[in-house]
């Protein structure tokens, strides 16, 4: 099976995130030709010098004609070495909740800076906002070197600005390049044009960067989200439970627990839609079936014995408001989805709003508004099976939805629970 690289860009406006992006579809021949012809006529129409390769994923005609990306783009492209799903998300500071969004599942954060700008409050938001999130790769990216010349000194000062910031964020793998989207330089092959520069061209880092053991291949957690009885005579004793492995194996024998019951069992076969497999890992779906009749439900957990998350209905969490139409207040009242689980949720405390460009936690704070980011505490009607976000951003993350409208209003990452 194909090694799969989700990743998210991220950057300023007109940083050029979606050339970029066209450029790496583009140049690994990805796209169809009356796709091609269509932008290079769309380009003609519209007086640019160049094919603008933007127009490969702004979809939106309304987004087109403006200029601008407003909304998660999903793209999807391979070549014979990886699988990729690319998040492209906007730029705009009003648009954190879709950066937010974007990164929840990347393994890699593509964070743009334009050569002539350097670094900016943005770039500084989307590192931040892509620690915050976890994600265990991140590159910056110093587009448009061909605009200044392809300076060294350019290049290395924005690279030096960023590492010293990036040090404040205990950044786990941080890789600075420098490309030209437009012209194509170090994107799928290295640049004659920057011979000072000795690494990799952005696709081969992507194709090569590492990431199954970024995946949490040690506590075994199996959110069950459907139980499956046949109703049929010829599977009378059938009883399976499907969901998604959201970390360690699973294999046949081995001893499991069931929480909340507790209750034990081992093993007894995993199964896919193409038949029983030796072992399934994240983030197979897959249905397992146990020795035992143990009473098992949609939002139960399977986990090993002696390797547990915590069973809690007091939560700390890092939230990210989404809402536009009414702030997140104390005392305030909420659906929460966590894995299969959904519970009710009330906010017992807000302990600080956080400035993601300063850094500066206002402890002052009574709310949050759209797009603002704050920690919480929060009570729920039922426990939850959780980790910290740190540990399994699978079981460490939630969402918060507004019960009378049904719109998701949070996206939050678990810190604690007690």
């Amino acid at each position: 099976m194909m090694d799969i690289l989700r990743f998210a860009t991220a950057g300023s406006v007109d940083d050029g995130k979606s050339t970029l992006i066209g450029r790496l579809l583009y140049d690994t021949k990805t796209v169809f030709q009356d796709q091609i012809d269509a932008v290079e006529r769309a380009s003609k129409d519209r007086g640019d010098e160049h094919v603008n390769l933007a127009l490969l994923t702004d979809g939106l005609r309304a987004e087109r004609e403006q200029g601008i990306t407003i909304d998660v783009a999903y793209r999807y492209f391979a070549t014979p070495n990886r699988k990729f799903i690319i998040a492209d998300t906007p730029g705009h500071i009003q648009y954190t909740r879709n950066m937010v969004t974007g990164a929840s599942t990347a393994d890699l954060a593509l964070i743009l800076v334009d050569a002539r700008k350097g670094l900016v409050e943005q770039s500084r938001r989307h590192a931040f906002l892509a620690t915050l999130l976890q994600v265990p790769h991140l590159v910056l990216v110093v587009n448009k070197m061909d605009l200044v010349d392809y300076s060294q000194e350019v290049y290395e000062s924005i690279r030096d600005e960023f590492t010293q910031f990036a040090a404040k964020l205990r950044v786990p793998d941080l890789t600075v390049m420098p490309v030209s989207a437009l012209a194509g330089d170090n994107v799928v092959s290295r640049s004659d044009n920057m011979p000072w520069y000795d690494g990799p061209s952005l696709l081969h880092h992507l194709e090569n960067v590492h990431v199954a053991s970024d995946r949490n291949l040690i506590d075994v957690r199996f959110p069950v989200q459907y139980v499956i009885r046949p109703q049929s005579d010829d599977w009378h004793d059938y009883r399976g439970y499907a969901g998604q492995v959201m970390g360690g194996v699973l294999k046949k024998g081995d001893e499991v627990m069931v929480l909340p019951s507790g209750f034990t069992s081992r093993i007894l076969a995993v199964e896919t839609a193409d038949g029983e497999v030796d072992e399934a890992f994240p983030p197979m779906s897959v249905t397992v079936r146990l020795e035992d009749e143990i009473d098992v439900s949609r939002g139960d957990m399977i986990c090993r014995p002696h390797n547990q998350p915590a069973v809690a209905q007091d939560i700390d969490a890092m939230i990210c408001w989404m809402d536009e139409s009414s702030p997140m207040r104390l005392g305030g009242k909420y659906a929460i989805k966590h894995t299969t689980r959904s519970a009710r949720t009330i906010v017992k405390q807000l302990q600080y709003r956080l400035d993601v460009n300063s850094l500066h936690r206002d402890e002052e704070a009574t709310a949050l508004s759209l797009n603002e980011i704050g920690r919480v505490r929060l009570r729920t009607t039922v426990p939850l099976m959780a980790d910290d976000y740190t540990r399994n951003r699978n079981t460490g993350g939630f969402v918060l939805v507004d019960e009378a409208t049904n719109r998701t209003v949070a996206a939050g990452m678990i810190t604690t629970v007690s």
